[in-house]
């Protein structure tokens, strides 16, 4: 197995340092024991039985997205070969059958790879927030995900991420933004969990189809989190995770950007989308010329425009009042229908 590098740790960290310190340098940190008193992480530490009982105790009857991988797909949530399609089967099911099932293949040598993605613990479990809530978000509802062994291939998130593990025990390797022209992102718009996703297998890479993957290797960074652990991940970096049990739960926290549950349209994907197909016909020298253009407008690279232009002509550079945002929308709603 490839070694990485080690991701920085804490085992003391308050929400003000974690806010004021840790999340604008937007690089990734383990917290270990994030959640170790939360009684979740103590129902887990008395094995699957308690953990799925405490659960249910919550349960009030509704269904949630199950995913089911079968075992040649070798525990991994991905496209099939043809890349036409994904390689499982997905639905809503109740949740205690769920967990029933989970409890069910934990003795056998040959099984799928199931999981409960992206619920919203509020609706399915409500009253477990209140229970096991953190100083850090004490407004924000976590997501809860709930499976065995499985593997989400190398993908980002469009928010900053807080994932703490509740049960079992799961690997995280992270490559950072700049990475990723090494990583051979896969379809835009189609998608095996709804974000873009490496097609590199990183523990089989091909690197005579994937050669520029050996230089993401070397800048990759790695940890393995217990029940307890939280680790941060920043907007836009890479994650490949892994679930090393046969039971494994995992609450995270998304609190801006376009997961966030104030999120408003466009997303950054939007304007990517949008973006190539404004440019498609452009040639290259055109299209650098107009990554000039982003640069000083989007990402100030140079002089920020707002220090030299008076600000009632800021318009779009400036603070925006919802009247304004609703105007701009109209007029692109009105510039896309031609």
């Amino acid at each position: 197995m490839t070694e990485y590098k080690k991701i920085a740790e804490y085992s003391t960290l308050t929400a003000g340092q974690f806010f004021e310190q840790i999340v604008p340098e937007q690089k990734p940190v383990v917290i270990r024991g994030f959640a170790e008193n939360w009684p979740l992480v103590a129902s887990a530490g008395k094995g699957p039985d308690a953990f799925t009982a405490y659960l249910l105790s919550f349960y009030q009857g509704k269904k949630a997205r199950m995913v089911v991988a079968p075992p040649a797909a070798n525990k991994r949530f991905y496209y099939n070969d043809e890349m036409t399609d994904v390689n499982y089967l997905s639905g809503e099911e109740r949740f205690d059958l769920f967990l029933g099932r989970l409890l069910e293949l934990i003795d056998r040598e040959v099984y799928p790879a199931i999981s409960m993605q992206n619920a919203q613990i509020n609706d399915l479990l409500p009253g477990l927030i209140e229970q096991n809530c953190s100083e850090f978000f004490p407004e924000l509802a976590p997501r809860l995900w709930v499976g065995n062994e499985g593997i989400v291939s190398t993908h980002y998130d469009g928010s900053d991420n807080l994932a703490c593990v509740v049960a079992g025990r799961r690997r995280f390797i992270l490559f950072p933004p700049a990475q990723t022209g090494h990583l051979y992102p896969g379809p835009l718009n189609f998608t095996p969990a709804g974000a873009p996703t490496s097609l590199v297998d990183i523990h089989n890479p091909d690197f005579e189809r994937f050669p520029l993957f050996k230089k993401a290797q070397v800048e990759a960074v790695s940890a393995e989190l217990e029940a307890g652990d939280a680790i941060f991940i920043p907007m836009l970096w890479w994650h490949h995770v892994e679930s090393l049990d046969k039971v494994n739960a995992l609450m995270n926290y998304w609190w801006n950007g376009s997961s966030a549950p104030d999120a408003v349209s466009p997303s950054a994907i939007d304007s990517l989308n949008l973006a190539l197909l404004a440019m498609r016909e452009l040639s290259p020298k055109q299209r650098e010329a107009w990554r000039h253009m982003f640069d000083h407008y989007l990402f100030k690279q140079g002089v920020d425009p707002v220090s030299y232009i008076p600000p009632h002509q800021h318009h779009i550079l400036g603070k925006l009042t919802s009247e304004y945002v609703r105007a701009v929308k109209d007029y692109f709603i009105k510039k896309l229908q031609k």
